[in-house]
């Protein structure tokens, strides 16, 4: 073991005592980043717009400011992108995130002199409370690789822009830069097989111990290395241990992982997000990601099943309960306020505050009031699959409201790296476990307004094929695994094995 790792054991502990003493007291925590946000915000142009001055408590707060999307604050981003200081936060901000909106075109995030450290800390975070875990900190002296988006970055009236990752590139401790790979010119790469097969041939030969990305871009690194050596990854890179991972449910991938890598590893999941980093896993033992309450960002939470009523419940951290699907909305110090950014949350515990993604709020199947959601979807996958060598590369669902024939169904575009022997029961058992979730399903199942589930079986390499079809092939872009139109669903009709 190097000094170095030696060295990062009792740094560690250290480390995450001093996050076990805010997360013990998280409405004391979160009281205080309130106060905090409230006051170096109100003599911004914002601020001064919902009367910030008059705010004393979290019933004022919400009184003054609506729950908005980007859309929302669009007229004051406007005004950022355009060179104006103090309009969301004091000053100007360092970096614009910049994002792909379905319905706001391109979306520029503001990240600040404030917000910027917090993205880092918990990133770092998350590795020291594995090196706690495990008593071990080895994997610091081989190679990491975080498959990420192009460092380069252009600029906006001053402001840096580029995609999250990118920016986060440019923060990477001294420490790990001689063992960071890929290479700066290759992570500039924005072609992503052309960026994929350059990591491979860079990588191929290291001793890669920390590997990081969207499962489904990293699956598609670890088929590259399989095929060009003919070894699974396990014996390329024997030290590698553990996978870093964010922005989707990984159970649905995990099988066909741990079949392409060739023994069981461990894993650890983030919640990063343009707007914050939100969550990070704490533990090897206990489900969830301890939220991240000192960030700077104040949480609040309306019950998903309220979401689009006209006076929904609004609430702070105090009054959540766990097992209930939550909208999280956002304020932070990149100034951002009564922010939501799409994704539905659900509390594991409250000792300390740890959550799980569930999906998102626009992304459900309610054509016939079932109000399925990302949860239940992915849950009904893991049971059809549970004890058996299924393994499956993708997938996304959507309602089919007009067929040609029949009663309407929901309609299951999966690619399978390895198929069921019978497609037909393997539909049953997704079904099943889809009626015990959803009462609503159920009846509708029952009462034959709808009928069984219908899986399609996607192409091996058609998914990667459909968002090539549709300009956001690699880097960050994720494939909607729920949708309650046909947009995506008319267009992997094209994609599908021939039966």
């Amino acid at each position: 073991m190097s000094i170095k790792s030696i060295l990062a054991i009792p740094f560690a502990k250290i480390a995450t005592k001093k996050v076990y003493k805010w997360a013990n007291k998280p409405h004391e925590t979160q009281e205080k980043v309130f106060k905090h946000l409230i006051s170096a915000a109100k003599n911004t142009a914002f601020g001064k717009d919902h009367n910030f001055d008059t705010i004393q408590n979290y019933d004022d707060f919400k009184k003054q400011i609506k729950v908005q999307d980007y859309e929302g604050l669009r007229k004051y981003v406007d005004r950022i992108v355009d060179g104006e200081s103090d309009v969301l936060w004091k000053g100007k901000p360092l970096y614009f995130a910049k994002t792909s909106g379905t319905t706001s075109g391109a979306k520029y995030i503001p990240i600040t002199k404030e917000s910027m450290p917090t993205h880092i800390k918990a990133a770092r975070n998350a590795l020291l409370f594995y090196i706690v875990a495990k008593n071990n900190a080895s994997f610091v002296d081989g190679k990491m690789i975080f498959l990420q988006g192009s460092p380069i970055l252009s600029d906006k009236n001053g402001v840096k822009l580029g995609r999250l990752s990118g920016i986060v590139a440019h923060y990477v401790p001294k420490y790990l830069q001689k063992n960071r790979l890929p290479s700066w010119e290759t992570n500039c790469i924005e072609d992503w097989d052309t960026k994929v097969n350059a990591v491979v041939e860079e990588t191929i030969h290291e001793d890669m111990t920390v590997i990081s990305g969207i499962p489904s871009w990293v699956q598609m690194y670890f088929e590259k290395l399989i095929e060009k050596t003919g070894k699974k990854v396990a014996e390329l890179f024997p030290n590698f241990n553990f996978f870093i991972y964010g922005g989707v449910n990984f159970e649905p991938y995990k099988n066909k992982f741990e079949a392409l890598i060739g023994k069981k590893i461990d894993y650890i999941e983030l919640y990063p997000a343009s707007e914050g980093f939100i969550a990070y896993q704490d533990s090897q033992t206990e489900k969830g990601m301890l939220l991240q309450l000192d960030s700077g960002i104040f949480y609040e939470f309306i019950p998903a099943s309220e979401f689009f009523d006209e006076n929904p419940t609004r609430i702070s951290l105090k009054d959540v309960k766990i097992g209930v699907n939550y909208v999280i909305i956002l304020n932070t110090t990149a100034g951002l306020w009564g922010y939501n950014i799409g994704d539905t949350v659900e509390f594991t515990a409250t000792k300390p505050y740890r959550i799980k993604v569930t999906g998102r709020i626009k992304h459900f199947i309610s054509a016939f009031g079932e109000h399925v959601i990302g949860k239940e979807v992915e849950k009904a996958l893991n049971d059809a699959i549970k004890g058996t060598d299924i393994n499956i590369s993708e997938f996304s669902v959507a309602p089919q409201v007009n067929p040609e024939s029949g009663l309407p169904y929901h309609e299951w575009f999966i690619e399978f790296e390895n198929e069921p022997e019978d497609i037909n029961d393997f539909a049953q058992k997704v079904d099943a476990s889809m009626r015990a979730q959803n009462i609503y399903y159920f009846d509708l199942i029952e009462g034959k307004i709808l009928r069984t589930l219908v899986i399609r079986k996607v192409k091996k390499g058609g998914f990667h094929e459909y968002m090539k079809s549709i300009g956001k092939f690699g880097g960050q872009n994720k494939i909607p695994q729920l949708s309650d139109n046909r947009k995506i669903a008319d267009v992997l009709t094209n994609f599908l094995i021939e039966e």
